[in-house]
């Protein structure tokens, strides 16, 4: 082979190793389907989806992809008050107090969104919240938690939340608000 052929052939294979890595890092968008199917959610792609650690738990996700620290969201249909649920959040914090914590509401299309930040120590229940005994507590240093609750019209609640370490959670904020604000309703019959 001449080195003129050589370098072409060398050429073309870097071209499609590039290709093929630009290929394998473009993630396509998924579609979720919450309350049953009543409201569309683009998710990050930088989300990895993971089986639930919950079966109350519709869907679960983990970002970055590698690396130590991740985030956990989870999304999932549940009652209870909207009130009842940001207190039981801010519960998860060790000294956490209602008033330290940033909530906002704003309406997309006809569903009321309530977004809640919450900073500090996390404490992580092994087994969650209905584990018997409340299962063992970690406490997790310089944590943030990211939750978007959906009110639809008809009642029906859907809780977004994302709880990880602050630098995560700051880094995902801009998709996971994204999502939020991009729901679409779908007329279910």
């Amino acid at each position: 082979m001449n080195l003129r052929a050589y370098l072409t052939f060398a050429l073309m294979c870097l071209m499609c190793q590039a290709g093929f890595a630009q290929e394998k890092t473009e993630a396509k968008e998924e579609v979720l389907k919450l309350a049953q199917g009543k409201i569309l959610a683009i998710k990050p792609t930088t989300w990895k989806t993971m089986p639930p650690k919950s079966n109350i738990v519709q869907y679960e996700f983990k970002t970055p992809v590698e690396g130590d620290k991740t985030a956990r969201i989870t999304i999932m249909s549940a009652g209870g008050s909207i009130e009842s649920n940001i207190d039981r959040w801010v519960g998860q914090f060790e000294g956490a107090k209602k008033e330290d914590i940033q909530v906002e509401k704003k309406e997309v299309e006809t569903t009321t969104v309530h977004i809640v930040e919450i900073a500090g120590t996390f404490k992580e229940s092994m087994g969650g919240p209905f584990a018997p005994g409340g299962g063992k507590v970690t406490k997790m240093e310089n944590y943030k938690m990211l939750g978007g609750i959906l009110e639809l019209k008809d009642g029906e609640k859907v809780f977004i939340k994302a709880t990880g370490p602050a630098e995560i959670i700051g880094g995902m904020k801009e998709g996971f608000m994204k999502m939020l604000s991009e729901i679409k309703l779908q007329d279910v019959k």
